[in-house]
């Protein structure tokens, strides 16, 4: 363990149970998110590998036009 992870969970341990166990999920329910999410981006590569080429081909083409933020 870092010491930066263990300081934490010493600051953490000083808690009240309850907050103890609300910082607990939320942590656990933070690295649940991130684990999904790295797993739906990696499974999407392929997908987003070809849309990029299609907008780069789009653009290379002549079938795009500039995004104005004044008119969004």
């Amino acid at each position: 363990m870092t010491r930066t992870l263990d300081a934490a969970i010493a600051k953490l341990a000083t808690l009240p149970p309850d907050e103890q166990d609300r910082v607990g999920r939320w942590l656990l329910d933070e690295l649940r998110d991130e684990d999904h999410w790295a797993r739906q981006f990696a499974a999407s590569q392929d997908i987003l590998s070809k849309l990029a080429a299609e907008a780069r081909a789009d653009l290379a083409a002549g079938r795009t036009t500039p995004l104005d933020p004044e008119k969004l």
